[in-house]
This record gives structure tokens, sequence and C-alpha cells, in this order.
């Protein structure tokens, strides 16, 4: 497969993806197709995981119970 055309802004971004992983630019390309198609094995994502952050079981159990109460509905302010 031969891709012709491509950006010099593409060609460095994806010099820059290879040094980053330590790959050849074959393994490269072939590494972010597979991502970018879903077919990876890895999980698709929209970028914003490491903006969001992440919280395991624990911290999940803790957040559900401290906030439990926010469920319930005070019959008194609803007259």
């Amino acid at each position: 497969m031969t891709i012709r055309n491509v950006p010099s802004e593409v060609a460095h971004a994806l010099d820059a993806e290879r040094l980053r992983r330590g790959l050849s630019l074959n393994r490269t390309v072939l590494a972010l197709v597979a991502e970018a198609l879903g077919i990876s094995g890895k999980p698709r994502s929209n970028g914003l995981r490491g903006l969001s952050g992440d919280w395991t079981e624990e911290e999940y159990r803790q957040f559900e119970a401290a906030t439990a109460s926010f469920n319930e509905i005070d019959d008194e302010l609803w007259k």
C-alpha cells in the first residue's frame, strides 16, 4: 500500500509518534489505523480520560454512599 501526498505536518506528526512509541514508521501507522478503526483490542477513547480522571471501585462506592441521601425526597418540602 502506498499513501501519496502526505502533508508535511502529518509526516512530522507520524515521525514524532514513531519516536514516542519506539516503533518503525510502518508499525506506527498500522497501530494508529487499527486504533482509529476500533480493531486494536484497546478500548476507543475520545481523549478526555486524562482530563476527567478515573475512580477506583472503592472511590466509586464511597461517592455513592456519600451522595445516597440526594435521592431521598423530603415530603414536608413538597406539600
